[in-house]
């Protein structure tokens, strides 16, 4: 079986092809600028060289189309046919309380995938974009959402309550939720594997930390608590948002400056973050080459954002009375040798030991950077989002026939 994964912007969209029976994906790409007149789609084949094209996408629709045209290409196609494609996946940002797994597409999830609108305005409208024009293009293909807070839902109360009101969880379902949710399971059952021991037995701290950044505490390969909450916006310190905040600031700020509810929202998700300290970027490649050239603001850009996830794991051995493994992932967690030292050398007192060597390579496979002699095993695992979508839309799309 042959499966289409998509993860839609409100004007981009992602894609990658797998073939289920290797698990192999034959091609990606992404189309940008949706709704423009220089729209530009560029087309990954895993068979020959990257190409791109810039026209005219002013949908969704048109954009699933022109990737279907490419996916069925002569020279650049992975597929004879669009009928090979059998089911399609789709990232869906917030599930709330009601998906606590992945689902077929029906009219009903539809219809709850609109009333959570409001708990992610930004994500949540283009992902039903993404579906409808899948829809659209391929109608009798069976469509799957993986939602990125299933994982999340088997957080105890004490884990996701606000200490406030409890009439604002129970008409507005204001609550800690989680995101990220599919990294997190895949990495943890990658670290068992890696590890060789049984998921249920093991606690593991998974460190996703790009762009956008959280960490989980996955005890017995179940999340028990989560950095982000109701929205992406809580936790760790990340690119452009602010993480964790005085909520006091946020009236004092809209009163000082004049500032709209959009207005400071906008401030605190893509004006914050390692941007706002170190005044220049956001990535994190650009903060460490201004802190080796001794730029005061890249400088400490780079210990509030280290400090933040080193106070984290320790937060997430308490909460699970120990630790065996801790999983750096995503951009930086994968990339940065420097943030991965810079966290895990003040662990000492959890037994963390750190192989220099180890943690300076470049790998796309799992591997330790821990000492045989670490309390703690210490692993750099490559996220694989899109598979484990893949993945449950095989299964789904099997059990439906």
């Amino acid at each position: 079986m042959k499966i289409l994964v998509i993860n839609a912007g409100s004007s981009s969209l992602k894609y990658q092809v797998y073939d289920m029976s290797s698990e192999t994906a034959l091609a990606s790409g992404r189309v940008e600028r949706i709704g423009m007149d220089s729209s530009i789609l560029v087309h990954e084949p895993h068979h020959t060289d990257e190409t791109s094209e810039v026209s005219e996408i002013l949908d969704h629709t048109t954009a699933i189309r022109k990737v279907l045209d490419k996916l069925t290409d002569a020279e650049v196609g992975v597929v004879k046919s669009i009928d090979e494609i059998e089911a399609v996946g789709h990232r869906v940002v917030h599930g709330g309380e009601t998906f606590k797994g992945s689902v077929l597409v029906t009219s009903e999830v539809k219809a709850e995938i609109r009333r959570l609108f409001d708990l992610a305005p930004l994500h949540n409208p283009a992902c039903m974009m993404g579906i409808k024009a899948a829809e659209s293009n391929m109608p009798n293909v069976p469509q799957v959402c993986v939602f990125d807070t299933a994982f999340h839902q088997s957080m105890p109360a004490r884990s996701y309550m606000y200490a406030i009101p409890q009439v604002l969880y129970k008409k507005h379902k204001i609550r800690r939720y989680g995101f990220h949710g599919t990294s997190h399971d895949y990495v943890s059952k990658q670290a068992a594997a890696v590890v060789n021991r049984p998921l249920e037995d093991l606690k593991i701290i998974t460190c996703h930390i790009g762009n956008g950044g959280s960490l989980t505490a996955v005890q017995g390969g179940k999340s028990v608590d989560t950095t982000m909450g109701m929205t992406p916006l809580e936790g760790l310190m990340m690119g452009t948002r602010s993480g964790d905040l005085d909520p006091a600031i946020v009236p004092y700020t809209m009163s000082k400056e004049d500032l709209t509810v959009n207005e400071v929202n906008s401030m605190l998700n893509k004006h914050s973050g390692l941007q706002a300290i170190s005044g220049t970027s956001s990535d994190m490649r650009e903060i460490e080459e201004g802190m080796q050239n001794g730029e005061p603001n890249a400088t400490l850009a780079f210990e509030m954002y280290e400090y933040r996830i080193r106070k984290y794991i320790g937060a997430y051995a308490a909460a699970m009375d120990g630790a065996d493994v801790i999983v750096f992932t995503a951009g930086v967690g994968e990339n940065s040798a420097t943030v991965r030292q810079r966290v895990c050398e003040k662990l000492t007192f959890l037994g963390v030991e750190i192989d220099q060597e180890l943690n300076k390579i470049r790998s796309k496979e799992p591997r330790y950077i821990s000492t045989p002699n670490s309390k703690i095993a210490v692993l750099v695992i490559p996220t694989n989002e899109e598979l484990m979508i893949a993945r449950d839309t095989y299964r789904l799309a099997n059990n439906a026939k």
